[in-house]
């Protein structure tokens, strides 16, 4: 007779996370696992709640009630632990553009006391392909090619958990794609991924699983397919496809419609 598989414990684990600003209830109950090695995407419309669970995650705001815990460290008790574990990229890209995209790299390898801080630069800029852009200031470099460095200094140091807040806010549906492959290839190599997005396209590529937040509850949690049986089952008919403006967009500059 054969053992029953082993589970790995979550990457992320939150249990009754509740918290209020003064008489406003932000969150409320939340209860969330993320898988080691998967892409968990949190759905909220503004004032949900996402901004605030994400900021409690990253150490940067103590519940008023439950518990969580990142690579197994508890937020409130092991704060250093969970931040050496974690890395947050925001909505706004946090690039120096005045430094160029070698010298951020630099720069956040020698914060993070790293060894031979260039040839980690080196190497980040070559696993975004950035290399060729590398020694041209960050000002001059378009929105997708800032957002994969932000994502690239977020990595420096390989963390096993990485936080993207919303992270193709305001670009184009180039740049998004780039940043989408970006995503892709950080899970192939075994980086857990939480993404909170109000792009409900861009929870369908990238998330193995998708959490609903309304209210500062989570609503529905699991795959896309197991969210989508909640509904009425499809009834098939026949219609003409239109392309839409993004894959006209796309095909004129040359890019793959996806």
């Amino acid at each position: 007779m054969s053992a029953a598989p082993v589970l790995a414990p979550p990457a992320v684990r939150v249990r009754g996370i509740a918290r209020s600003f003064g008489d406003l209830e932000v969150l409320r109950g939340v209860d969330l696992d993320v898988a080691p090695g998967t892409v968990l995407a949190l759905l909220g419309s503004n004032g949900a709640g996402k901004t605030t669970l994400v900021r409690i995650l990253a150490t940067l705001l103590a519940p008023d009630a439950g518990t969580a815990q990142v690579g197994g460290h508890d937020v409130v008790s092991q704060g250093r632990e969970v931040r050496e574990t974690l890395s947050l990229t925001g909505q706004f890209t946090a690039v120096d553009d005045v430094l160029t995209g070698r010298e951020n790299l630099v720069l956040m390898a020698r914060l993070r006391h790293l060894p031979r801080p260039g040839d980690v630069a080196d190497a980040m800029l070559a696993r975004f392909s950035l290399a060729d852009a590398g020694r041209r200031r960050v000002g001059t470099w378009s929105g997708g090619m800032r957002r994969r460095l932000d994502i690239a200094m977020s990595l420096v140091g390989d963390p096993a958990v990485i936080i993207l807040d919303e992270p193709t806010t305001g670009l184009d549906p180039q740049s998004r794609i780039e940043v989408w492959a970006c995503i892709r290839e950080l899970v192939a190599g075994g980086t857990t991924v939480l993404l909170t997005t109000q792009y409900l396209d861009e929870a369908e590529q990238l998330a193995d699983r998708i959490a609903i937040l309304h209210e500062g509850r989570i609503l529905h949690e699991g795959t896309l397919a197991e969210l989508q049986a909640l509904l009425p089952a499809a009834q098939v008919e026949m219609v003409a496809k239109q392309p839409t403006l993004e894959d006209v967009f796309l095909t004129l500059i040359g890019e793959p419609v996806r």
